[in-house]
């Protein structure tokens, strides 16, 4: 390519680089009517506490559903929030999701999260079981070999390298 064509398409892009947009988002702005919050689960209860903040001037109805099943249903007042609890069992997890309930739009997702469980049971209950090292140490203790090999080879090519010939 010429230095010529190179110029022309580095002022094309510099030209064409303010019309673009400043950001770029995941999802189109939308004025959802309420927020979820999921804390984690609470290893004596089995219970996940989900906070849903209503952020309008009116009363939202909202349907909870945890995996597909609806576990809590009602209205959140205007700009108050509440509070449910979601039973998980141990071992497993639950995908769950906030709909909002309006006579123009029925069951409209407004926002899902994941929530596991793994809370230890049985007559171990506190103890975790030995895994090994910890993984960062031993990457630490790789690196550091890494570093100590390559500068070896480093410092043996720099004492062959450039030989003067006779």
């Amino acid at each position: 390519m010429r230095i010529g064509t190179r110029i022309v398409l580095a002022a094309v892009a510099l030209c064409a680089a303010p019309l673009l947009p400043k950001s770029a988002q995941a999802w189109p702005d939308r004025d959802d009517p309420f927020t979820l919050t999921v804390d984690d689960v609470g290893c004596r209860s089995g219970r996940a506490e989900v906070t849903l903040h209503n952020q309008t001037s009116e009363a939202i109805r909202f349907d909870l559903q945890a995996d597909g099943e609806s576990v809590a249903t009602g209205s959140i007042p205007a700009r108050k929030t509440i509070a449910r609890q979601v039973r998980v069992r141990k071992g497993s997890a639950a995908e769950i999701e906030a709909y909002s309930l309006n006579d123009r739009q029925p069951g409209t997702l407004i926002d899902s999260s994941r929530v596991r469980n793994d809370c230890p049971w049985g007559h171990h209950r506190g103890n975790l079981p030995f895994t090994g090292p910890p993984t960062d140490l031993i990457a630490k203790l790789a690196t550091a070999g890494g570093l100590i090999v390559m500068g070896g080879i480093l410092w043996w090519y720099g004492s062959i390298w450039p030989r003067s010939t006779p």
